[in-house]
């Protein structure tokens, strides 16, 4: 997999976990080609694995949060007016935007925006627009109990 490839694959699945077990698709497995048994980084595969998910998290056209299972899930922009419109059924905390960056010193640093605070104004627009049947029909996978815990 390529760095377009792995932004396209995130625009067909919608939503994706980094590299956790969950009920949506996982980069890390995806990339492995088979399932990972421990930590990624680990697997022969491991510094393709990171490259891409940065790649990923770089994409203006991906939101990084915890919504899933509080791992972390990149969700494709075309997700994101269903995920606003049904914002009510996660926690704040799950929602906020992740930024992951390096300071001068060469330290990772995670900056969180807090959710709505990350929403441009024609996500809103477009949230207002959906119905909660169609919003749900999109988020169908996060939806489940099993995502929610």
């Amino acid at each position: 997999m390529k760095a377009k490839q792995a932004v396209a694959w995130i625009k067909k699945c919608g939503i994706a976990v980094e590299s956790a077990r969950a009920g949506v698709p996982c980069l890390a497995r995806v990339v492995a080609g088979e399932p990972i048994r421990g930590s990624w980084w680990a697997h022969p595969k491991g510094h393709d694995i990171f490259l891409l998910s940065r790649v990923i998290r770089r994409s203006s056209e991906v939101l990084v949060c915890r919504l899933v299972d509080g791992k972390i899930t990149c969700v494709h922009r075309r997700m994101w007016p269903a995920l606003v419109s049904l914002a009510g059924r996660f926690s704040k905390q799950r929602l906020s935007a992740l930024n992951e960056v390096h300071t001068p010193a060469g330290k990772h640093k995670l900056l969180v925006t807090p959710f709505p605070d990350w929403v441009p104004n024609e996500v809103l627009r477009a949230a207002q627009k959906l119905t909660e049947k169609e919003a749900a029909s999109q988020l169908a996978l996060v939806l489940s109990p099993m995502s929610q815990t």
